[in-house]
């Protein structure tokens, strides 16, 4: 009985995989595997009715409400530097340092946006970024493809510590902590992103040495220029959480309202409690969709977990023992994070978490950066189905074959670099 049951769930694991990369509704999809998974788990005496009410319809979303309210603040916090301009100013101020060599400015600028997205999270903010950005980027001659996929390759090294999706993830491998164990590889597997959208632009711009200071746009005249020591608000959160041990929320709180103080935003009570509260509302807009598969994914990673000996059952012989070995398949099957398959948390990859956790072979310390390498380097970073970078290429009006020849093949090789200092750290 569990081998054919794990026959049938192994089935519905390629049917989500091939929904996922269809682009169908991924809250939909985990919500229905979520369902048919239980119904097997019950029939095959793993589960009962009540127990899965209890546990995985009930329990699974209420176990990740702290982390959706971590989110919502980090999105906000987010609204915080764009209603501020501290995330325009760092722009600008790097574009006008930079001098006249298009490498030089889409170097620093992709330092700086992954700086940004150390901290700040949600599509909103990406956008609003994203909308600065990349017509400096286009306008300094880099080719469309490189400009989007560097500035969003950017995005994704930040989020290597990044503590707002630290923590969704942290709703999968519960008793993982963003301490320094993990942090010396998250700072690790940022610079290597880094370096390689370096490697990446240096390769695209071999040739381009100067530009015409006229094609760059013109700076809309500010009424005021924001104070320079305002610019270190969006590594406040960050600092705060690693050198004090601060939560999230407080740490979000905190350089919020600094920031607001510092650039004038708070002039009177009425004055502040209108842009906080108009600014929160637009950071809950911005993950509205996500706080609805966040809610939704732990019913799936509580069926998986519960239906795991049925696949032990079926592929129990097959599943490496080896570190070495899974990280070497990692390694070479990471574009298996593309198209929310089976390597990215935000798609498939949930199932074969709940799989590889559920067989207790291989430590949670291993398979938590094992499983983020793939979910950033390829879903976040380098994906179409991503919702920002769908934003991304409808605004610039590249092609999705071009974004993943572009970046893709950078994204690979950086993502295989990681899973080596993976094994090298954890394993």
């Amino acid at each position: 009985m569990e081998f054919i049951i794990g026959i049938i769930l192994l089935i519905t694991y390629f049917l989500l995989i091939r929904f996922a990369a269809k682009g169908g509704n991924l809250m939909i999809g985990f919500f229905i595997m979520a369902i048919v998974w239980v119904f097997f788990s019950i029939i095959g005496g793993e589960l009962t009715w009540s127990k899965a009410m209890v546990d995985v319809f009930q329990g699974g979303p209420e176990s990740w409400g702290a982390t959706a309210v971590i989110v919502i603040f980090g999105s906000w916090f987010g609204r915080i530097l764009i209603e501020t301009e501290i995330a325009s100013s760092l722009i600008k101020k790097t574009v006008e340092l930079s001098g006249e060599n298009p490498l030089f400015t889409t170097i620093l600028l992709s330092i700086v946006t992954t700086l940004i997205f150390t901290s700040t999270f949600g599509a909103g903010a990406v956008v609003a970024i994203g909308i600065i950005v990349l017509p400096i980027l286009m306008s300094l001659g880099v080719p469309k493809p490189l400009a989007v996929t560097s500035y969003l390759m950017s995005v994704g090294s930040g989020m290597f510590v990044n503590i707002v999706l630290f923590k969704q993830m942290q709703g999968i491998f519960t008793t993982y902590k963003y301490d320094w164990n993990y942090l010396r590889f998250g700072f690790t597997a940022l610079a290597v992103q880094v370096v390689m959208v370096i490697l990446m632009l240096i390769f695209g711009l071999r040739r381009k040495k100067t530009y015409n200071l006229a094609t760059v746009p013109k700076e809309e005249p500010k009424k005021k220029d924001i104070p320079f020591y305002a610019l270190i608000t969006p590594v406040i959160p960050v600092v705060l959480a690693i050198f004090f041990n601060w939560q999230p929320i407080p740490a979000f709180i905190v350089a919020a309202l600094y920031a607001l103080l510092i650039c004038g935003k708070l002039p009177n009570y009425k004055a502040g409690t209108r842009i906080i509260t108009r600014t929160f509302y637009e950071g809950v807009v911005d993950v509205a969709s996500l706080l609805g598969f966040l809610f939704i994914l732990p019913m799936f990673n509580k069926a998986s977990g519960i239906a795991a000996p049925f696949f032990e059952a079926v592929i129990g012989d097959f599943v490496p023992t080896s570190t070495l070995v899974l990280c070497i398949a990692f390694a070479i099957l990471i574009p298996l994070g593309l198209f929310r398959g089976p390597l990215t948390i935000f798609g498939a990859g949930s199932a074969t978490v709940g799989i590889l956790m559920g067989m207790g072979i291989f430590p949670v310390s291993l398979l938590f950066p094992l499983i983020y390498i793939p979910t950033i380097t390829m879903n976040l970073s380098t994906c179409p189905t991503q919702s920002w970078n769908l934003w991304a290429l409808n605004y610039s009006k590249v092609s999705a074959k071009e974004f993943m020849l572009t970046g893709v093949p950078w994204g690979w090789v950086a993502g295989a670099i990681n899973v080596a200092i993976c094994y090298m750290m954890f394993g």
